[in-house]
């Protein structure tokens, strides 16, 4: 039988953010906090011998993308894509503000009803990546960029 070791290892920040999570204001929890909450405590379980783990845990329409760039490189985007998700908590529009960038453009936001538990993550240095997951042809720009959010 092997031990596993609960206090450290590749899956520290997995645990410090599930326990960050049980940790939030009413106000912040949702489905997405509860999402990523049975996301990670899957992962842990599932994972006590692996090396790494990545987590699906939101996946998104892109917010924003008339206002922002996304319509400018919209030809140039593709489903795979990196995406690089930064903090903005000084947004006077919302404190929980998170901007989604494609090669350091702005393409717009993680939507508001969506961003208070991947705001509380990353407040808190938890890793986090994401990606480009669908793009379609859609006359409502909301609809146009999906995109998904992974813990690490």
């Amino acid at each position: 039988m092997h031990s596993v070791n609960r206090s450290g290892g590749a899956h520290a920040p997995l645990r410090r953010l599930l326990t960050a999570l049980s940790q939030l204001p009413a106000s912040a929890r949702g489905r997405s906090a509860a999402v990523v909450a049975a996301s990670i405590g899957l992962a842990l379980a599932l994972s006590a011998h692996a090396q790494s783990v990545r987590i699906l845990v939101q996946s998104s329409p892109l917010a924003g993308f008339r206002y922002h760039e996304a319509a400018a490189v919209w030809q140039e985007l593709a489903v795979g894509d990196r995406l690089d998700l930064v903090r903005e908590p000084s947004n006077p529009y919302d404190a929980n503000a998170v901007r989604v960038e494609w090669r350091g453009r702005k393409l717009g936001y993680v939507p508001r009803a969506e961003n208070a538990a991947l705001a509380w993550a990353m407040d808190r240095g938890e890793p986090v990546s994401a990606r480009i997951s669908a793009l379609r042809e859609h006359k409502n720009p909301r609809l146009r960029i999906e995109f998904e959010v992974f813990v690490e």
